[in-house]
């Protein structure tokens, strides 16, 4: 029994330690968590973008690829009002 609970762990540490999307770097993507969670771990509009371009120092493509990646990594859920809330990490 304890079996599955063990594999499902790991799985767990498989994903989250998955690659960052390409034109990204792991660095990259422990940025855009720290600077998200700066923000209340919620990404709703230009203004909070336009934070996360300056605390990072990427690109509004790399921090929208990092968000799509998160989404579809289990690290983040898409919000009613079509924002991205992280839920792993400084944010879980």
């Amino acid at each position: 029994m304890l079996r599955p609970a063990i594999q499902l762990c790991a799985l767990g540490v498989l994903v989250a330690c998955a690659a960052p999307p390409p034109g990204t770097t792991q660095e990259d993507a422990a940025r855009f968590d720290a600077a998200a969670g700066s923000l209340g771990c919620t990404l709703r509009d230009e203004g909070d973008y336009l934070a996360m371009e300056i605390q990072t120092g990427l690109a509004r493509q790399q921090l929208l690829d990092l968000a799509a990646h998160r989404l579809s990594t289990g690290g983040a859920e898409r919000l009613p009002d079509g924002g991205v809330k992280l839920t792993t990490g400084a944010c879980a």
